[in-house]
C-alpha cells in the first residue's frame, strides 16, 4: 500500500510539473534561454552597433534562442553560427580571464580578429582592453576548463 501511494504521489507530481509547462505560449522562451538578452548578434558585425532582435526572427542554436532584427540576419546566423556568436557563449570576456562566468551587458562589446567579445560592465571592459591578446589567451584557457 505504501509503495502504491508513493507511486501515485510521484505520478501526480510529474503530472503537475508537465501541466505547469503548458502555461508557456508557443514561441516563448524563458529569460535564461535567450541569448545575449535578445540582441541581434549579426548586427554587431553588419551594422557596427547593438540592435535588439525581434520575436519574429528567432533561431535555436547551442541550447539558446537567438533573436534577430531581420530575416536576412537570421539567415546569415543560421548558415554560420560560429562566425557570429559571441565568444564564451556570451559570458564576460574579462570574467573568464579570472576563471569565472559573468552575465554580460550586450551594450559593452568589441570585435577582435572577426570574433565578438562581450563584457559585463564598462569597468570590466576597461580592464580587458588593457591587454586584449593576453586576456583572450587567458580567457580561452579558462573556457576550455569550464
Amino acid at each position: 500500500m505504501k509503495s502504491a501511494n508513493r507511486i501515485l504521489r510521484c505520478f501526480s507530481f510529474a503530472l503537475l510539473l508537465l501541466t505547469g509547462l503548458g502555461g508557456m505560449a508557443v514561441g516563448e522562451s524563458s529569460a535564461a534561454e535567450i541569448a545575449i538578452k535578445g540582441y541581434d548578434t549579426v548586427a554587431y558585425f553588419r551594422a557596427g552597433k547593438t540592435i535588439k532582435g525581434s520575436e519574429l526572427f528567432t533561431f535555436q542554436w547551442h541550447g539558446m534562442t537567438w533573436y534577430f532584427s531581420s530575416r536576412e540576419n537570421k539567415a546569415l546566423f543560421a548558415a554560420n553560427p560560429e562566425k557570429y556568436a559571441p565568444q564564451y557563449d556570451g559570458y564576460c570576456a574579462w570574467a573568464l580571464t579570472e576563471g569565472r562566468k559573468a552575465i554580460t551587458d550586450p551594450e559593452v562589446w568589441k570585435i577582435v580578429d572577426g570574433k565578438l567579445y562581450l563584457n559585463c560592465s564598462q569597468a570590466a571592459y576597461e580592464k580587458w582592453i588593457r591587454d586584449i591578446p593576453g586576456n583572450i589567451k587567458k580567457a580561452d584557457e579558462n573556457w576550455l576548463k569550464q
